[in-house]
């Protein structure tokens, strides 16, 4: 595309300028810097101080972003909420580098981290695993369960993560943390407009503090209209939280949470005849296909200065609603409930700063479906649902971490940990015996930064990462639909898969200039894939996948004027994994599925002299996807013939604090009008769309 030499032109005029006679300091893009509560309520005429960026998730404890050996993203609620004014979890996520997020539906929403989705990635609310044993293969809609308004930050670290928590994290490790309860007495009111699905959203909150307890409560209220004015693509959800702290000593605190989201109605049209073809993709032949969604966590925790400890119960209820052409409906239920348990410590040593724990999480699985006649009598009762009724999943990990610094500026981050799993499933359809299984597996990673000058403007990493991921009980007892026209059975016998991840990269960082480029490599081992029985369409998983995938994220950000900077990243990605690509159960090396396209963004950034004002124009690029595996040319209804066309979508949009208690943001996205698709998704995403958002604080 045209469009990429400009980027990379960009990027060679940033590197030309950067002064290398600055200190090092934290500058607003491409992550802004987190904020405290009170330099919110600054004067309007004052110079928001811009704190160092930090993430907790990558080594588990805090520590800047620059300093940490890996490849991590930080974005805060400012960020999300008042300037990206994103709707969802995932959406939040697409101004990322090196972040496809493909959408099958307007309410479902799965990123593609380097190279993996679904249950290949992990997604944690305050150290806490969404991801539970019913999660399917590719796309899924999990992540729109987390309520992004309720979000203090979200933290993301790219490649395998599994030493520190356990099975899934491959592709990257997304962590959403949640505000702490205010010790004065505080309020905010949000509203958020989009044209484009006429959608209203609202959010409510406030907390104070009374001695040692703070306590933090708020509603939002969702209502998405139809999308570009496609039929059945509009729903509601619903949200609320609850966070309390009981300071027990000066370094000492008792955390205690609740949250509930409750989505309606979320269709999943690309399956039905309110589809529209998008450059040849096929038209479904469903009358509905329904998704309610349910999910609520509490969790209690303890944190002091060198421990923490958490106990937590979420359930995760899901309905689906499906009726066929002929009339015949099917419906069904998967509910969920998750026990978690785990401490963590950290111990200063004179050899350096050692971090281990233990976590032990239990799912209770019930999955039904019931089958009805044209005329609403029942037809069949199944044994199971999409997944085995009656079921528990079990994981338990134990793991080690030492930070060690070593001379002229080298630091060595090595780790390991050791993971036991086990399934048992009383109800599978076509298994009589059910499924009794458990897996033993022990991952290691080794982490190496350089801090090149003294000034610490220049920072060079690497290291290898084993991942892995246990067969969960998708993978074990899924009796289910698996892409266009497929049906996926039972498959018991399955094994972990591994994965080996090599990783280098280098990161720079002056006052006016910031820049970070990896390149990665991550082997494939046992990857858990579907295989054709030879009969109708049907499908069942091996462990069969070997392969590599591969790719480079390159960002900078150039402030050249004390008010405007530029900013942008371009990342590519190739893979190739053992699959099925025909009717014969004949294996063959083959592009892993719904690989992200050469990708990019560039834009450019203006402030107001006291941040007042702000402006900012963007364009964000994809290349023609057209390296197809089999999966992908069999799935019509979503990827079109040859592929996913190539884009570029501009995006203008600013902000006014005209009060320091109250905050306009507006935007006109997709300035063009184009008509266009994320790979992989069901869906177009919106056309010309104006988008505003208010903010007032009390």
């Amino acid at each position: 595309m045209k469009a990429f030499p400009v980027m990379f032109a960009l990027g060679a005029c940033v590197l030309a300028q950067a002064d290398e006679s600055n200190p090092p300091s934290a500058i607003s893009r491409p992550e802004p810097s987190r904020a405290e509560d009170a330099e919110r309520t600054e004067p309007a005429t004052a110079t928001p101080v811009r704190l160092p960026e930090v993430v907790v998730t990558a080594t588990g404890s805090e520590a800047a972003t620059y300093e940490v050996p890996y490849t991590a993203n930080v974005l805060d609620a400012e960020r999300l909420q008042s300037e990206q004014m994103a709707r969802t979890v995932p959406e939040a996520l697409r101004e990322t580098p090196g972040v496809m997020v493909q959408k099958t539906a307007h309410g479902q929403g799965s990123p593609y981290l380097r190279g993996f989705t679904g249950f290949r990635n992990l997604f944690l609310i305050d150290g806490i695993r969404l991801n539970n044993s019913t999660f399917r293969d590719g796309p899924n809609q999990y992540w729109n369960t987390v309520d992004q308004f309720s979000i203090e930050r979200l933290e993301l670290v790219k490649g395998p993560s599994s030493v520190l928590y356990g099975s899934d994290a491959i592709g990257g490790t997304v962590n959403a943390l949640t505000p702490a309860p205010p010790t004065n007495l505080t309020g905010r009111a949000y509203y958020r407009y989009a044209s484009a699905e006429d959608s209203h959203i609202g959010r409510v909150e406030g907390g104070g503090a009374t001695g040692p307890l703070s306590v933090h409560a708020g509603v939002t209220v969702k209502s998405f209209g139809d999308l570009n004015d496609l039929p059945k693509t509009g729903y509601d959800e619903w949200c609320a939280d609850l966070k309390a702290e009981y300071q027990v000593a000066e370094d000492r605190k008792l955390v205690a949470a609740y949250q509930h989201v409750d989505q309606d109605d979320a269709w999943r049209t690309h399956r039905t005849i309110y589809a529209e073809s998008f450059h040849g993709t096929t038209i479904g032949t469903d009358r509905a296909a329904i998704y309610d969604q349910n999910r609520d966590l509490a969790y209690l925790q303890f944190h002091s200065k060198h421990l923490k400890l958490s106990a937590s119960y979420q359930y995760q209820g899901e309905t689906f609603d499906r009726v066929r052409n002929n009339w015949r409906r099917e419906y069904s239920t998967v509910d969920v409930h998750t026990l978690g348990l785990s401490a963590q410590l950290l111990t200063p040593s004179p050899i350096g700063t050692w971090t281990y724990g233990v976590e032990y999480y239990r799912d209770w699985v019930e999955s039904g479906q019931t089958t009805y006649n044209s005329n609403g009598t029942v037809r069949a009762v199944a044994v199971q649902g999409p997944v085995a009724d009656d079921a528990t999943y079990d994981q338990l990990g134990a793991y080690v971490q030492n930070q060690i610094t070593l001379p002229v500026r080298w630091e060595l981050t090595l780790g390991a940990r050791y993971n036991y799993a086990r399934a048992n499933a009383n109800q599978v359809t076509n298994v009589p015996s059910g499924v009794d299984d458990d897996w033993h597996s022990v991952v290691g990673s080794a982490r190496l930064q350089w801090q090149v000058d003294q000034a610490n403007h220049w920072r060079i990493f690497g290291g290898v990462s084993q991942g892995f991921r246990a067969p969960n009980l998708s993978d074990l007892t899924r009796q289910d639909i698996a892409r266009s026209g497929e049906t996926e059975i039972p498959s018991p016998n399955l094994d972990p898969e591994q994965y080996v991840s090599f990783e280098v990269g280098v990161k720079v960082q002056y006052d006016t200039f910031r820049a970070e480029l990896s390149c990665y490599h991550t082997l494939v081992d046992g990857m858990i894939v579907r295989q054709p029985t030879g009969t109708d369409n049907e499908v069942r998983k091996r462990n069969a996948g070997e392969g590599y995938v591969q790719g480079f994220e390159a960002n900078a950000t150039w402030q050249f004027h004390p008010q405007l900077s530029l900013f942008g990243w371009i990342a590519w990605t190739e893979g190739e994994v053992d699959g099925y690509p025909t009717a014969a159960p004949v294996r063959q090396r083959e592009y892993l599925s719904r690989l992200m396209p050469l990708s990019g963004e560039v834009g450019l950034r203006w402030e107001g002299p006291h941040k007042q004002f702000w402006a900012e124009l963007l364009a964000l690029m994809a290349d023609q996807a057209d390296k197809l595996s089999s999966a992908d040319e069999l799935d019509t209804q979503r990827i079109p013939p040859g592929g996913t066309p190539g884009y570029v979508v501009c995006t203008v949009r600013g902000g006014w604090r005209i009060h320091q208690y109250f905050t306009l943001t507006v935007a006109c996205e997709n300035v063009f009008d184009k008509v266009y698709r994320v790979h992989g998704s069901g869906i177009n995403e919106p056309r010309r769309n104006f988008v505003v958002a208010a903010e007032t604080r009390f």
